[in-house]
């Protein structure tokens, strides 16, 4: 099972840790805790007009939940939560193995392809997506 999930270039991604670090003065910070394994992921950004104008992430988790959060980071410039949306839609034809014949908005999203036969590890790949997620639709965040 490890050789299929962590491909080389998944744990590429992950080595990357584009986006690591604090932001100094963000506009909004959301953290989420898978708990089935213990993944964490803190992502700050700063917004101007509803885009991310800076985005910055902490994990303490699991290589996927690593390579997701920084592919994340490497597209998350200029994102709104449209976009986000139509990324995390996605993300999700590739888990279930559902790809559509369009090609994905970021090619490096075919790396999670081999994810896909294994469900209890869906929410690692997912849950960068879905702090940010959190973060962009919380008015009071």
């Amino acid at each position: 099972m490890i050789e299929e999930l962590y491909q080389k270039n998944l744990m590429r991604l992950a080595a990357n840790a584009t986006g690591s670090g604090k932001l100094d003065h963000p506009d909004r910070e959301e953290t989420l805790d898978n708990p089935t394994c213990g993944d964490r992921i803190t992502i700050q950004v700063r917004l101007e007009n509803g885009k991310i104008v800076e985005f910055a992430q902490e994990n303490r988790a699991c290589l996927l939940c690593q390579a997701s959060a920084s592919l994340l980071a490497e597209q998350a410039i200029g994102m709104d939560a449209e976009s986000l949306d139509q990324a995390i839609e996605k993300v999700q034809h590739i888990l279930n193995g559902t790809t559509e014949t369009e090609n994905p908005p970021w090619e490096k999203l075919e790396f999670f392809t081999p994810v896909k036969d294994h469900k209890s590890r869906h929410i690692c790949v997912l849950l960068p997506f879905r702090a940010l997620k959190k973060l962009l639709s919380d008015k009071d965040n």
